[in-house]
């Protein structure tokens, strides 16, 4: 709607900082007013500092997802592709968040399940307004819609749960999302056109508002309702950009910190058998519990990893 009105006045860049100035102002509003009906934090039992969270806002990426649905639909080109990543992303929220608000944590199996569907949903709209041709390098792949189908899904929920993972050391999820949703819009900035690089900036001007109060001692914790459907949007742009091995490097960090106890619960649960027995996962509180990182030290340690792999990445797409 507004980018209709405003394309033939500014270029993309100066679109591009209005609107990631205009999210991160209205999110840093709505979050400075600690809106009464977002519910508390309860501290994890398990999880290295759990009881530090106690008693936190929890669940502001409802706000934070809103206010992203909202922005995309009044400052992008209206298309039924992006309303159906929208209603997708919005449902993915919306999941996350009741199971934050519950006073009884939804189950694994609760979640995935709705994961799946939401993430099936997500491949067929992708495939169904996209090309399956890949790249690896400057090598073009087809790949069958069916079986595009299913890998896109699989990425999809790895990408969901490793980015839910890292939610668990203020400032962590957020800066590593920044970081990747920047690298993947920057370096591939034709592939993914305009539209999608606004997309992407308008959540990274969201990110930083929520930063502003997530940071180190933290007041507010996005929950399940933001660090899941951040995972969709960063491997929703992955796809995008024709060139889905890429997620490997650009969500290097977060991949690493989450993947070995979705890895551990896995073969435990299922095959009954145990692996990585003396490793705490998520990487993140292995690090904090064995080798003595703070939270600070875990933050800018893992974001200067992202950075240096993300400049990789660039320099081998040159």
């Amino acid at each position: 709607m507004l980018y209709s009105i405003l394309d033939s006045f500014i270029n993309t860049q100066q679109y591009i900082a209005i609107v990631t100035v205009a999210a991160f102002a209205i999110c840093f509003i709505l979050l400075k007013l600690k809106l009464p009906f977002l519910p508390k934090d309860k501290g994890r039992a398990f999880a290295v500092n759990g009881k530090a969270s106690k008693g936190k806002i929890r669940g502001v990426g409802l706000i934070m997802i809103c206010i992203f649905v909202l922005c995309s639909v009044f400052l992008l080109p209206i298309t039924k592709e992006l309303i159906c990543y929208d209603i997708l992303i919005f449902l993915e929220m919306l999941s996350g968040y009741l199971d934050d608000a519950s006073d009884n944590p939804w189950s694994d199996y609760k979640k995935g399940f709705i994961d799946l569907i939401i993430c099936i949903v997500i491949s067929i709209v992708f495939v169904c307004n996209n090309s399956t041709t890949i790249l690896i390098f400057s090598y073009e792949i087809y790949i069958h819609p069916v079986l595009y189908v299913v890998l896109s899904t699989i990425l999809l929920w790895i990408g969901i749960n490793v980015t839910n993972c890292s939610d668990g050391v203020d400032g962590l999820c957020g800066s590593l999302s920044i970081i990747s949703l920047l690298s993947i819009s920057l370096i591939f900035f034709n592939q993914i056109g305009e539209q999608y690089a606004v997309f992407s900036f308008i959540m990274v001007g969201i990110l930083i508002s929520y930063l502003c109060f997530n940071t180190s001692p933290s007041s507010q914790l996005m929950g399940d309702a933001g660090s899941r459907p951040l995972g969709i949007m960063i491997v929703l742009l992955i796809l995008k950009s024709s060139h889905p091995l890429s997620y490997l490097l650009l969500s290097a960090v977060l991949l690493v910190d989450g993947i070995a106890g979705l890895i551990k619960i896995f073969l435990k649960r299922f095959l009954k058998i145990e692996v990585l027995k003396n490793v705490r996962t998520p990487i993140h509180d292995e690090m904090r519990k064995n080798h003595g990182w703070s939270d600070t030290q875990v933050l800018i340690r893992f974001s200067i990893i992202q950075l240096f792999i993300s400049t990789i990445q660039f320099i081998l797409c040159r």
